[in-house]
Formats: C-alpha cells, structure tokens, sequence
C-alpha cells in the first residue's frame, strides 16, 4: 500500500505460491484418487494414497519452492553486494548510469542527471536495486514466506477431494470427487483471478480446462491397470 493506494502487484509473491499450492493439492489428491479408484480397489485404499499424496505433495511444493525462490534470491543478493562495491569506488559512472535509465523512459538530459542526483543522495542503492536492477520491496524473493505458502495451501487444496473421498458412497466416489474437485478449481481460479485483477471467467476455466484433463488421464491409466490386474 503506497498513499492510501492498494496495488495488486505487492500480491503476486504470495499470491502465485498460495495459487499454484492449492490448485496442485486438488488436482494432483483428486486425480490419484481417482486412479486408484478406477483401478478398482477400495475406499480405504483410496484414502491411503490420497493421504499420502498429501504428504508428499506438500513437502515437494514446499522444498521445490524453497529452492526456486532461494536461487532468485542469491542472485538479488549477489546483484545488490555488486552494485553497492560499483557505487563505492565509482560513484560518478553510477550516477550516469542512473541518469541515462530515466533519459530512456522518456525525461530530458537535464531533468534525468537531476533526477538522479536527488534519488542517489536520498537512497543511492536503492535506486539503483530499483531502476537499473528492478529489484522492489514488493518484489523481492521470500524462500521461507513462498514455501510455507505452498506446503500449507496444497495441504488444504488436498483435503478438499480427501473429505469428499471419506463421505461420499462408494458408487459414487469416482464422479463426486471429480465434480466437487472440479467446482473448487473453478472457484479457486475465480477467486485468485480476482484478486490478481484478472478476468475471473478466464481463470476459473482455465484450471478447470486442467484439473479435467489431469483427473481424466488418471482415470483411464488406473482403470486400465485395473483390467490387467
């Protein structure tokens, strides 16, 4: 929040972890669900591998998003330790530097070398981490925020087919936790598509489009193991 002003892009960090976390919980829990279930064992065998995949799927999005995050920030890291040693022993070709940036964007020679005086002797670095590295506050890669993001909400995208899983009649196991799967994508791509200011239709159908696909494919491999069992 800047002046009383709500920016959708201080979000995308936790944002797309918390995303991509729930909509993996529930397709990837509902489709080996599903699989298993085509394969024609029963409801307990069902419930084992849709725990399982819990587990697993959570402790995977969290350490794969440590990692990926991680990288991003040694390399911010690295690229800010450079730019503070250049602004140590050559001020004056960052202060050029900074003011041929904002020549670029649009602002005459004059107004940019000011411009950039002023911005350097307010904050010199981060200007720079700004402007030249486009590195932000808003922006700036978090391993421990975006893994516990991921791990937390695949565990609770995957006890959404996991509840459906334990109540719903054995007749009924395969298209009902297909269906609800299905209705919670569409709501979870409906509301992460609000939130990110995107056009909510677009991105519920889209998970949706996904998440069938995913549940679909899982479908026929478990029901064609199932026969050759």
């Amino acid at each position: 929040m800047r002046h009383g002003e709500w920016h959708k892009s201080s979000r995308i960090g936790w944002l797309r972890a918390a995303v991509l976390g729930a909509n993996d919980g529930i397709v990837s829990t509902a489709s080996l669900m599903i699989g298993v279930a085509a394969a024609g064992t029963g409801r307990g065998a069902v419930l084992i591998a849709g725990v399982a995949g819990l587990v697993a799927g959570a402790m995977s999005m969290a350490a794969g998003e440590y990692v990926s995050v991680s990288s991003q920030s040694d390399t911010e890291t690295s690229d800010l330790a450079r730019e503070r040693k250049e602004l140590e022993t050559d001020v004056e070709s960052e202060h050029r530097e900074l003011a041929a940036i904002y020549e670029g964007r649009g602002l005459d020679p004059a107004l940019a070398t000011q411009v950039a005086q002023q911005l350097m002797a307010h904050d010199a670095l981060g200007a720079h981490a700004r402007d030249e590295l486009g590195i932000s506050e808003f922006l700036r890669a978090r391993p421990i925020q975006a893994a516990l993001a991921s791990a937390v909400s695949f565990a609770v995208g995957a006890a959404l087919p996991l509840g459906i899983g334990a109540v719903a009649p054995q007749s009924a196991l395969v298209p009902g936790v297909a269906a609800l799967s299905l209705l919670f994508l569409a709501l979870l791509g409906g509301i992460a598509a609000k939130v990110g200011g995107a056009p909510i239709a677009t991105g519920a159908m889209r998970v949706t489009f996904w998440g069938a696909l995913a549940m679909a494919l899982t479908a026929f491999v478990g029901s064609l193991f199932g026969v050759i069992a």
